[in-house]
Order: C-alpha cells, then structure tokens, then sequence
C-alpha cells in the first residue's frame, strides 16, 4: 500500500513538472476589469508565469477546501470531546461502585467476581 501511495505521488509530480514546463509563458494578472479600472484610477497587475497562476490557484482552493472542512466537522469534535468525558467519568462510577460492592470480601473473590 505505501509503494502504491509513493507511486501516485510521484506520477503527480510528474503531472505538476510537464504542465509547469509547458506553461513557462508569463501573463498579467489584473486586480480589476480595463472599464472599472478607468473609473477607480488605478489598477494594480503583476506579472506571473501561467504555471505559478494554475498552481497557486490549485493550492489556494485545497486549503480553503481544508479550512471549510475543518469548520464544518468542529459540532462533530465538540461531541466527541463531551461524550469522552462522559465515557470516563462513568467508567469512574463504575469502579467506586465495584469497589464499594466488594469492600470487605476476600479480594480473591471480589476479582472473580468482576471477571465474570
């Protein structure tokens, strides 16, 4: 399993490698349409190579994917955490009963009893 793990992160990167040698070409990236521009006075740019434009865009959309995933599971982890608590402190309930039940007995057969 692991080798085939490695095997798809390396045909990834070989995907990622040929679309950036592919896309060398530079481009410029705009903060505002030509039209509003005129009527702001001013329009930022920058310019990029096209490959740095697609990842960048690729990588920027996985972690706004993690963000929104991570915000969204958080009522599920909150349960978690209180039926957790509510696990160990009934679990602690549990042995002060059974030790209040076998308190005077025999501990050979107090542990018997709990076995079964």
């Amino acid at each position: 399993m692991r080798t085939l793990r490695y095997l798809l992160w390396a045909v990834l990167a070989l995907v990622l490698a040929s679309v950036s040698l592919a896309n060398r070409g530079f481009v410029d990236l705009k903060l505002m349409p030509e039209a509003l521009a005129e009527l702001v006075g001013f329009n930022p740019s920058i310019s990029l190579p096209l490959f740095v434009v697609v990842l960048g865009g690729l990588a920027a959309g996985v972690a706004l994917g993690y963000v929104l995933e991570y915000l969204r599971e958080h009522k599920h982890r909150r349960e978690a955490r209180v039926k957790q608590g509510e696990v160990k402190k009934l679990s602690r309930e549990v042995n002060r009963l059974k030790r209040q039940k076998n308190e005077g007995k025999d501990e050979v057969l107090a542990l018997l009893e709990d076995a079964s």
